[in-house]
């Protein structure tokens, strides 16, 4: 009996030897569980890093993409205002132009010569222009071509025979009318008509000094007439 329970102590001290050993081989399994944990926390923190340096290059994308687009759009705006600015200097230039040719038309229009229309006498052929004029409309107002010179160098002191001459004083035209106006009594285009102005100062010539050499004598001790 004694031998009998020596025996069955033996068995249950090596089961229990053999249970303890595996279940010491089971713990240092558990034990291995940590460097596992420990080897995901890192990969989920580079993860992480990775995650956060694609976020900031994207956003350094976006920014670059915005800083672009602005210099494009102040590129695109500048271009435009340069445009606009060439366009209206083109047109000022344009307008200054039309205005230019519409004052020089003007111009020619208000100092053309209306021509004389009636005969111009063999007498007075040497003669051009105005002055061809005046002659041929003195000997119309019966004046004899020996009174020519008179006239001439009457209206040639008054005003060169310019029909356009303009005094500061109001004088106006080949006679120098004071005022000008006074020769509307003729026509009424007494501005630019230099027939109308001359036959205007024969008229005057002939009824205050009788003849142009008379006037012409007056004109040289008065310097007037």
């Amino acid at each position: 009996m004694n031998r009998h329970l020596g025996v069955v102590v033996r068995v249950a001290a090596v089961v229990l030897l053999v249970v303890g050993a595996a279940a010491g081989y089971q713990l240092g399994k558990g034990r291995h569980v940590e460097p596992l944990r420990a080897s995901a926390s890192v990969d989920l923190m580079q993860a992480e890093a990775d995650e956060a340096q694609l976020l900031k290059a994207r956003q350094n994308q976006h920014v670059a993409a915005r800083a672009w687009q602005r210099e494009a759009e102040t590129e695109a705006a500048g271009k435009a205002a340069a445009e606009a600015k060439s366009a209206a200097g083109k047109a000022h230039a344009l307008a200054q132009r039309v205005v230019a040719k519409k004052a020089e038309d003007k111009a020619k229009k208000d100092n053309a010569t209306v021509p004389y229309n009636g005969p111009i006498p063999t007498s007075c052929k040497e003669f051009t222009g105005n002055r061809a004029t005046g002659c041929a409309l003195m000997l119309e107002a019966g004046f004899a071509i020996d009174q020519f010179p008179c006239l001439n160098n009457l209206f040639n002191k008054e005003s060169g025979w310019n029909h356009r001459a303009a005094n500061p004083n109001g004088a106006y035209g080949i006679p120098q009318a004071f005022p000008g106006s006074k020769m509307s009594s003729v026509a009424d285009d007494w501005k630019t008509n230099p027939a109308t102005q001359i036959k205007w100062g024969l008229g005057y010539v002939k009824g205050k000094y009788k003849t142009p050499c008379g006037a012409w004598s007056h004109w040289q001790s008065a310097h007037s007439y």
